[in-house]
Order: C-alpha cells, then structure tokens, then sequence
C-alpha cells in the first residue's frame, strides 16, 4: 500500500516466503517458512527503507500457521498528529492440535515499534472457551490511549480461532 503523509511519501510491502523443507537435515518431514514485512520512504527515484516485521517458523513438523491477517492490515492517523500508524497482524505457530494460536500485532508510528502479544480464543466445548489473552508492550502503554483502543477493538475482532485453513 502507498500513501502520503507528514513524512513523506511512503510503501509499505508484506510477504510470505513458501513452505520449504527445514535447510537442517530430518527425517520427520519439518518445514518452515518466514513473514516479512517493509516500510520504504520514496524521495525522488530511490526508496529507503526504514522499518521492518520479520517472525518465522524453523523445523516445523506439524501444521504450520503463518499468516498475515489481511483484514486487519490498516494506515491510520488516530492521533491526528500528520503521520501514519501501520498496523499488521499475524498468527504463527508450529503445532498439532487445536489449542489457541499465537498472534500479534505490530503497529508502527515514525519509526517507533509498538506490539501487541497473545493467543487467539478457542472454542473447546459447547459454552467454553480456552485462550484470547493479549498483552501491550511498554511503548503501548505509555503511547496515545487512542492507540490501545484501536489495538484492542482489531484484537477482538480477530481473536477467534475458526480453524480455516488459510
């Protein structure tokens, strides 16, 4: 996605590397895989790259879960100060059952990181639930109160594990 703001203008680039073998020789069919993700401030002809998401899975015997949620990506400015905040999510995991899977979000500002930690919520019987539970980093909760608030609303309406495969 690409956009303009008090900084400049801005490119902001998520990929997915393909499932692989694991480069380290098993027998027990372990894969692996990497989300990255990039920020570029373009000036003239040239890009710069200022910031950037990387998480992985390494030898990886089970199901692997890795994937941006796309509906959550999103450029807002919510504290109305002229620079954008990037918000990316993401599930990753390497395990064989159906438990809560970790997810995050990464929201960036100027260049300043900001992290939101968890699971998703899982539904383990007809009325109970396992997981859900997230966590801010230092910078959100010493950042603007708009920032949580939108961190926790994406959180919500994300948490649930539906088991789809993606």
């Amino acid at each position: 996605i690409r956009w303009t703001d008090d900084t400049g203008d801005n490119i902001v680039l998520l990929t997915k590397t393909d499932v692989t073998q694991s480069k380290t020789a098993r027998d027990d069919g372990s894969r692996e895989s990497a989300l990255n993700g990039y920020h570029f401030i373009i000036s003239k002809d040239s890009a710069r790259q200022t910031w950037g998401v990387y998480d992985y899975i390494k030898e990886c015997p089970v199901d692997m879960i890795l994937y941006f949620v796309e509906k959550a990506f999103a450029v807002t400015d919510l504290n109305k100060d002229g620079k954008a905040e990037v918000w990316i999510m993401y599930k990753v995991s390497c395990q064989g059952d159906v438990s809560p899977v970790p997810m995050k979000i990464i929201m960036y500002q100027n260049n300043k990181k900001f992290a939101v930690r968890g699971t998703t919520k899982t539904q383990v019987s007809a009325t109970d639930y396992m997981g859900g539970e997230f966590t801010f980093d230092e910078a959100f909760k010493n950042g603007p109160v708009q920032f949580r608030q939108y961190a926790e609303k994406l959180w919500k309406q994300h948490q649930l594990e539906t088991w789809k495969q993606q």
